[in-house]
């Protein structure tokens, strides 16, 4: 029996989907039998990049991702407790070397802080947390085996949801804006890095419905 993702992970999904609205009309160039995992999957990395980067006090997010490398250990061994879970553990990935790279993504949040932080034991350019999210991805969307492209679309789409989040875009470039051009290693990576650099015009809003249409059918035609 299939899982609704509105079932226990509604809230999660939710809230990605209210920061992500341009999904709503982006979902259409991903493969119907995709979108559940696609939600649950960018939903759980924006709990893990909100943990990683935002409050003005990192002690709760360390917490957090202290937490979430446990949890996606379990999940590589068939265990769960995060309702995210219940769609994305079923699915073949390497979770734990996900879990174990959550220190360079947290590592990203200030340079400034690099040395001084518990977790930050890894360099600041979250190089081992691309690498892993483009495995996981490679394994959840059947994409090409990972390779240099694809990590660094992976490093560009962080470094631009990072400045949105902490409200940098346009204060100094972005690390990985020269990324954006990358070759996405799967169509559902193409279409958040398509957003993101859409977005980045006009961060206070979404993208318009007709610009957000076709930058996602842009990048779906790329990435087939």
């Amino acid at each position: 029996m299939s899982i609704d993702v509105r079932d226990e992970a509604a809230g999660f999904v939710a809230k990605w989907r209210t920061r992500w609205p341009e999904w709503a009309l982006a979902m259409v160039f991903v493969p119907a039998a995709q979108r559940d995992v696609v939600e649950a999957w960018f939903s759980l990395l924006q709990e893990l990049s909100d943990a990683a980067w935002a409050g003005s006090d990192p002690t709760p997010g360390l917490a957090k991702l202290a937490w979430w490398q446990e949890e996606l250990a379990g999940w590589e061994k068939g265990a769960r407790r995060h309702p995210l879970g219940a769609v994305l553990q079923p699915c073949q990935a390497p979770w734990r070397a996900l879990g174990l790279a959550l220190p360079t993504l947290r590592a990203m949040r200030d340079q400034d802080e690099h040395d001084s932080l518990p977790m930050a034991s890894m360099p600041a350019d979250g190089q081992a947390f691309a690498e892993a999210v483009a495995a996981c991805e490679a394994a959840l969307f059947a994409g090409r085996t990972v390779d240099a492209g694809a990590v660094a679309a992976v490093l560009a789409t962080l470094a631009g949801e990072k400045a949105l989040l902490v409200g940098a875009v346009g204060a100094a470039p972005i690390p990985g804006a020269t990324a954006m051009t990358a070759q996405p290693g799967t169509r559902p990576r193409g279409i958040q890095l398509a957003l993101l650099r859409a977005r980045m015009a006009h961060p206070e809003r979404a993208v318009p419905p007709l610009r957000a249409l076709l930058a996602a059918w842009r990048a779906a035609r790329r990435a087939a």
